[in-house]
């Protein structure tokens, strides 16, 4: 049967970093996959136009890759989170997901290091409650490479997978697409290089006994 699933990216790259051959999974099965990005860049000091447009054509691209069957981008600042009220933010994430209507949600970590990941999941997990979202059943955070391992390291903000998605066959289209985002990617021994990318998804595999695997928390499964 057909799902319709909504994948939350704080910043663009974090959907193929912590689910990316998931999503090609969905799609492969036939799934309508529905792309949420919070934020994204604009001219500044920070950023010059030059920038901005090779970032737009950067998601442009990873959209028509995996199949997205839709992106919503809400283009908020990065790394600005924290000055929008969760009330503003919880409305507007909830917008997409009444729009969409997902059955499967998946969110980055709740503890990432980084304070719009914190920001995101707050938000996001506000808006899977039943009574006022009634299609969502599954609710997954997924981990992201360069945030997640930066957890501190206390127990109650440990990333603890207990879902395991066996992602083998689409492993090599996960990397290709995440090479869209150039200035994203790290040389190796760094956290989002290819070598890393690969080592993580093995690692998952090997708690299953696959070759490569993404794990994932599970938060809500509501079984009818």
């Amino acid at each position: 049967m057909k799902k319709r699933i909504l994948i939350i990216a704080p910043h663009p790259d974090d959907e193929t970093l912590g689910c990316g051959g998931t999503i090609l999974k969905h799609v492969n099965e036939g799934d309508e996959v529905f792309w949420l990005i919070i934020t994204n860049i604009f001219p500044s000091i920070h950023w010059s136009p030059e920038v901005v447009k090779i970032r737009n054509k950067e998601i442009d691209k990873v959209f028509h890759s995996y199949g997205f069957s839709k992106i919503f981008n809400l283009e908020l600042p990065p790394s600005e989170l924290d000055k929008f009220s969760l009330t503003s933010l919880v409305s507007l994430i909830g917008n997409v997901i009444n729009e969409v209507g997902p059955s499967i949600i998946y969110i980055n970590n709740y503890s990432d290091i980084h304070s719009d990941h914190r920001r995101v999941f707050d938000a996001a997990y506000s808006c899977t409650k039943h009574f006022r979202y009634p299609t969502v059943q599954k609710v997954l955070l997924y981990e992201t490479l360069s945030e997640t391992e930066y957890s501190p390291p206390i127990s109650t903000f440990q990333f603890t997978p207990n879902v395991f998605i066996d992602v083998t066959p689409f492993i090599e289209k996960k990397l290709s697409i995440m090479k869209i985002y150039k200035s994203e990617m790290m040389p190796d021994n760094l956290p989002r290089s290819s070598s890393s990318i690969l080592a993580l998804n093995r690692f998952r595999g090997s708690r299953i006994g696959v070759k490569y695997a993404e794990a994932f928390m599970l938060l809500i499964d509501i079984v009818k």
